[in-house]
């Protein structure tokens, strides 16, 4: 019974659907991608600490030889600082998560107070240090944040635009009508998402390369004790939102572009 109300309610509720309705929702799912992003490693709540841009930890592996080493021998003594430590380190947009020891992570806003909580011999070489440089002088989260703030903007306007509604044509009798949304307001919804999908693809490329870079050097630097990686979860978010709202800034200009073609055609 529960399901046939269901359905009935859902076949009333599809009619009323509107093309921007669906450019609505896209924009919503792309500014919640977009939020978990910048929320990486702000908290220990479940899945925050996952979400990261770059992680570095120690690790014993088999040091990397290479001519253009003057002194290869310093992987030794590096080995010999780090001897048993197990820390691992993520940088988010906003935070810092710490695991010291393989148990839960401690995520703050502050790498001294994360500092604070751990000894010399589980951070020899200063990772924590290492991690609050790279979120402090290379990452950048402002250009999300007004992306995401252009994108809102964007859903607040196809809100205003008109919905299905009944009208009674010259017989008397009634039909469901729905006008064209005005021009200038699509115009401007266009801009507005337009702008924030380039903004996303900056922040997101530029997020990718400074990770990629600096872990690479962080690893490099820690040769044979120090491993780092690059947050797969944060760059799927990060390249999910911009595809959202590439899709919807392609859906506001197809249909702009029919509404002036049937103007066309009705003028003619």
């Amino acid at each position: 019974m529960a399901n046939m109300r269901f359905a009935v309610g859902l076949q009333r509720l599809i009619p009323f659907l509107g093309y921007h309705h669906i450019l609505m929702f896209l924009i919503a799912a792309g500014i919640i991608l977009l939020s978990l992003l910048l929320a990486g490693c702000s908290s220990t709540s479940p899945g925050i600490p996952n979400i990261f841009l770059m992680s570095l930890y120690y690790e014993n592996y088999p040091p990397v030889f290479d001519p253009a080493q003057v002194d290869p021998g310093v992987t030794t003594a590096i080995a010999n600082i780090v001897g048993q430590a197990q820390l691992e380190v993520r940088v988010g947009y906003f935070g810092i998560c710490v695991n010291a020891d393989g148990g839960s992570f401690l995520c703050s806003n502050n790498a001294s107070s994360l500092a604070s909580q751990v000894s010399v011999d589980q951070d020899p070489l200063n990772l924590i240090w290492v991690a609050s440089t790279f979120k402090d002088s290379i990452v950048f989260p402002y250009l999300i944040i007004v992306a995401i703030v252009l994108a809102f903007v964007c859903f607040i306007l196809l809100a205003t635009f008109p919905g299905w509604h009944e009208e009674t044509d010259e017989r008397g009798s009634e039909r469901d009508v729905k006008p064209f949304p005005s021009r200038p307001v699509s115009q401007v919804a266009l801009a507005l998402i337009f702008v924030a999908s380039v903004f996303v693809l900056v922040s997101v490329l530029w997020q990718h390369t400074a990770s990629v870079a600096a872990s690479t050097i962080a690893q490099d630097l820690g040769n044979g004790s120090v491993r780092s990686g690059v947050g797969t979860t944060a760059m799927i978010l990060g390249w999910f939102g911009f595809a959202l709202f590439i899709i919807v800034t392609i859906g506001l200009l197809v249909m702009i572009l029919s509404i002036s073609l049937l103007d066309r055609l009705t003028d003619d």
